[in-house]
């Protein structure tokens, strides 16, 4: 059971859109977490479809009860760029992964159309009306091209390194991503037991397949993709990773055909994968953390009524998961533009989870939950 919940807001910025957080905890005891920041439109255009979309770094040295002024991360220079994940290294150094696109104004992309394959802004809307993210409200221009005047094509997977918490960066390595189409996830990796990191990324523009890169030298490298995860009649994204022993990994998908988490195990540290199995929690994208007692906590978006953030816990490293004893984390939320949560142990044995959600000003904000599990 959920005890002494407390919810905080942590950035709130009113002309803009602040969305898809993630936070991970650092060998200093400073937190850090990273999300989206778009200028506000008449509707949302969730990244990967606007070329203005940064992402943003905000830090607490008290346990997330304070915030600094979040700062773009790694630079300016790095925008129109997909949800972004963190790895906190044991020797105190800080992974960043990003994917970013290539932009281009849109009669530049229709004068190249011919040479490469571009996305433009009416597919987008054709995603929009199908359901695929939340407008801000009930009517799309009319000429989605006149109020989204650029289009993208290509780009490229990236890991930027840091010695200093993420204040600044070292090293940027360009991930190869071949034969996918691209790599992308707003979680970070693991670093095992030898030191060796596994990051997991989905085949972005398309996100229906998994594979995992590795680097053996704290991430300056990455190696060739090896697939993980790929199922006919799914499209599995967002992969949540968490290492159960020296050897034995756990991915937790997003599905988008039935909405419902997958899951994947390794027994040999990533190199081959169960076949993904549909799990009985309905909702995403999931983050992994290793409780005090062994249980695994898996937290999640909840896109249906009664819209909320919530967590199921595992007793048998990943198996089974009691979704009957649904914790709702926090409720009453007011509509689907919610979620990506992800959650933190704190030194006192309370966990926070940050996430984002619309206030009552119809603004999409960053928020926090500190609370205490029971039994």
């Amino acid at each position: 059971m959920i005890q002494e919940a407390s919810h905080s807001l942590i950035h709130k910025n009113p002309y803009a859109y602040s969305a898809h957080a993630f936070i991970s905890a650092l060998a200093n005891g400073e937190w850090v977490a990273v999300f989206n920041q778009v200028m506000r439109r008449p509707i949302i255009l969730h990244p990967p479809n606007d070329p203005q979309f940064y992402n943003l770094m905000i830090r607490s040295k008290d346990e997330g009860r304070t915030w600094n002024t979040p700062r773009v991360t790694p630079g300016y220079e790095w925008h129109g760029v997909e949800c972004a994940g963190l790895t906190a290294l044991r020797d105190g150094a800080l992974l960043l992964n990003q994917w970013r696109f290539n932009w281009y104004p849109l009669e530049t992309a229709h004068k190249l159309a011919s040479s490469q394959e571009f996305s433009f802004p009416q597919d987008w809307a054709a995603e929009l009306k199908s359901g695929g993210e939340v407008p801000t409200s009930d009517a799309l221009p009319a000429e989605m091209a006149e109020y989204a005047p650029w289009a993208r094509s290509g780009g490229a997977a990236y890991v930027h390194r840091s010695t200093d918490g993420g204040r600044t960066w070292d090293h940027t390595a360009r991930v190869e991503t071949a034969p996918y189409s691209g790599g992308y996830n707003m979680r970070g990796g693991v670093e095992l037991a030898s030191g060796e990191i596994v990051l997991p990324l989905c085949d972005v523009p398309n996100y229906k397949v998994v594979f995992v890169v590795r680097s053996n030298d704290g991430g300056r490298t990455w190696s060739a993709p090896q697939e993980a995860a790929r199922l006919a009649g799914r499209e599995l994204e967002e992969p949540a990773m968490l290492a159960l022993d020296e050897r034995r990994l756990l991915l937790m998908l997003r599905d988008n055909i039935t909405h419902y988490l997958h899951s994947a195990v390794s027994e040999d540290s990533g190199h081959t994968w169960s076949e993904p199995r549909q799990t009985s929690i309905l909702g995403y994208p999931a983050h992994l953390l290793r409780l005090p007692d062994g249980r695994i906590m898996c937290t999640y978006g909840y896109r249906y009524a009664p819209f909320s953030i919530r967590a199921v816990l595992s007793e048998d490293e990943g198996r089974t998961w009691d979704s009957e004893q649904c914790l709702v984390i926090r409720d009453g939320l007011p509509n689907r533009d919610l979620g990506y949560p992800a959650t933190v142990l704190c030194r006192d044995g309370s966990l926070f989870t940050i996430y984002y959600a619309q206030d009552s000003d119809g603004v999409t904000c960053i928020w926090g939950t500190r609370f205490r599990l029971s039994g």
